[in-house]
């Protein structure tokens, strides 16, 4: 069993490599490895996207790497492997991008990631620290999660979904903010599970073990 983390250089993924190994070694779940080549992505079982920075800059990074959207596409929405999105990963899970120009995302998800805006004034944006989920439908990734269990946010932007089925929890920041959604072998989080302490890890592991 092979769990693939996508570097296209967009992120340290250090802390989210160190996490993922760790809950595989606890787990039985096999291999984790970093890595920019189409054909780890090909031959994996598992994949994840993470990703930090701009929805534009992580959509033509990732293209520009030889080979890899391809391998991308071609595995999750051909071969079906189990796909986790995190924070921008998990944006670009959507139909498009609305930071600083339109910018097509995979499709996989019903909506559009737009600005960040509380109707509260005083709270700032970037969204960052801890915030508490609230469930908003059962998923096997989500196995002992609940309610008011915390999760550690850095974005400025969100996934606004057109399908209410493919938001499985949200945050409240002044207004709801989608934390998770999914559909099929895909699924994506706003948030750091890698830096969400039990639940982050929990998530993780249950994503691991995920036999769609």
């Amino acid at each position: 069993m092979l769990t693939v983390l996508i570097d296209y250089k967009s992120g340290n993924l250090h802390s989210a490599e160190k996490a993922f190994q760790r809950m595989a070694a606890e787990t039985g779940a096999g291999e984790v490895i970093v890595s920019d080549r189409a054909e780890d992505v090909a031959r994996a079982d598992r994949i994840v996207l993470p990703g930090d920075g701009a929805f534009p800059a992580c959509h033509a990074a990732l293209k520009d790497r030889s080979g890899l959207y391809d391998a991308l596409i071609e595995a999750v929405e051909t071969r079906g492997r189990p796909f986790l999105g995190i924070c921008v990963g998990m944006q670009l899970m959507a139909q498009r991008g609305r930071e600083y120009q339109d910018t097509p995302g995979f499709g996989w998800i019903d909506g559009e990631v737009v600005k960040v805006r509380p109707s509260d004034p005083s709270l700032k944006v970037p969204h960052m620290g801890w915030n508490d989920l609230v469930i908003d439908a059962p998923h096997p990734v989500l196995d002992g999660l609940k309610t008011g269990d915390h999760a550690y946010f850095v974005h400025s932007y969100h996934m606004v979904v057109g399908t209410p089925a493919q938001r499985l929890a949200h945050c409240d920041y002044g207004g709801d903010i989608t934390a998770i959604v999914g559909r099929g072998t895909m699924i994506g989080t706003q948030f750091h599970p890698e830096k969400s302490q039990a639940p982050g890890l929990r998530l993780i592991s249950n994503f691991l073990s995920w036999a769609p």
